[in-house]
């Protein structure tokens, strides 16, 4: 079951002229649900001009910090980010499911390990948590951070990394790139090309010394950044991101066609839920399980309903399934038959999910 709670707002604050951080206030009997690793999401929950609207957001805290923090960038017509920014205040009350998400590596206390990040405007949330955690838990371990913003001022929690560069002098090391403000050095002015990546790969990155890459941001700059890595010679399974989707492909349109015109009428579904098993039938008013799901009158686990989140991640325990688009699952959960139900079309008549994975 979808289960949220009521966090009273600790702190809310403008980091830049269009993000603000917000502090939730955990109380003391449900911080062992809202234990975290680095890297990892809240969902947001609330009722915005009598509509139910969901969002997630990466945490920027650490969990060593014991702290619970996220950043809202506004969005051009966003309703949930523009509520957070121009609403929201200091002792306000929000829906807040506990942490999921699989950004992120588990801490290694005896290893040295070099890590790698790429980040783009707000994508730097969940980088910040993994780079303080990891910086404060794995002692022998680097970090270096490769950051694309505008200009200057847009730039998120700058303050807080350039303190965490002092603190970790020699540990860690952030290169600023701005795309609407020039700068002396030419490779620091535009986003990640050809050029620039020669560049970085014989000067700032050792390939083969490289443990763990993680890239938070648009779709474009992750897919980019991260072919050209491969490309160098990194090992695929060392590269983990995450989208700000923009578009869909050519690939994912086609695709969205075809199983538009899948047959899912009459098609008999079983959730399994808390242990519990809810059953119905798909009508041809819904082409994905989770839509048909809560319109059966199922409470369920979803936030962004756009393929990136995985909050409605499940495994397919019976049937098939084929998923419209997929920008949160990687190709192990795939092949371990987990789908974001958001996107998962049934195409055989009976279908069993179980969403306690």
């Amino acid at each position: 079951m979808a289960e949220f709670h009521n966090l009273k707002v600790a702190d809310i604050y403008k980091e830049t002229e269009d993000t603000s951080v917000v502090t939730f206030e955990v109380p003391s009997e449900l911080q062992d649900a809202f234990k975290f690793r680095q890297g990892q999401h809240l969902t947001l929950k609330a009722d915005i001009g009598g509509e139910d609207i969901r969002r997630s957001y990466s945490l920027c805290s650490s969990p060593l910090d014991n702290q619970w923090k996220v950043a809202v960038k506004l969005i051009p017509n966003g309703k949930f980010s523009t509520y957070v920014n121009d609403e929201l205040k200091t002792g306000d009350q929000l829906e807040v499911m506990s942490p999921s998400g699989n950004f992120g590596v588990e801490i290694n206390a005896e290893k040295a390990k070099n890590y790698l990040f790429f980040a783009a405007g707000s994508g730097v949330t969940p980088v910040l948590s993994m780079v303080k955690t990891h910086l404060k838990a794995e002692p022998n371990s680097t970090c270096k951070l490769f950051y694309v913003n505008k200009t200057a001022k847009s730039i998120i929690f700058k303050e807080e990394l350039e303190q965490l560069r002092n603190a970790y002098f020699g540990r860690f090391e952030i290169y600023y790139f701005l795309t609407k403000e020039r700068r002396d050095i030419e490779l620091f002015n535009g986003r990640f090309d050809d050029e620039k990546m020669q560049v970085l790969t014989k000067t700032f990155i050792d390939i083969p010394d490289t443990s763990e890459v993680f890239l938070c941001g648009p779709e474009k700059m992750v897919n980019y950044v991260s072919e050209y890595l491969i490309n160098a010679g990194l090992p695929k399974e060392l590269v983990h991101y995450e989208l700000f989707v923009t578009g869909l492909s050519d690939e994912d349109i086609k695709r969205a066609e075809r199983l538009a015109k899948q047959n899912v009428e009459g098609v008999e579904v079983t959730i399994v839920d808390g242990g519990k098993e809810f059953s119905f039938t798909m009508t041809k008013d819904y082409d994905n399980i989770l839509d048909a799901a809560l319109g059966a009158g199922a409470d369920l686990p979803f936030a962004c309903k756009g393929g990136v989140c995985s909050t409605c991640k499940c495994e397919v325990k019976e049937g098939a399934v084929e998923m419209k688009v997929n920008y949160a699952l990687s190709d192990k959960e795939v092949s371990q038959n987990l789908v974001l139900s958001c996107q998962a079309v049934p195409i055989t008549d009976k279908v069993v999910v179980d969403f306690d994975v």
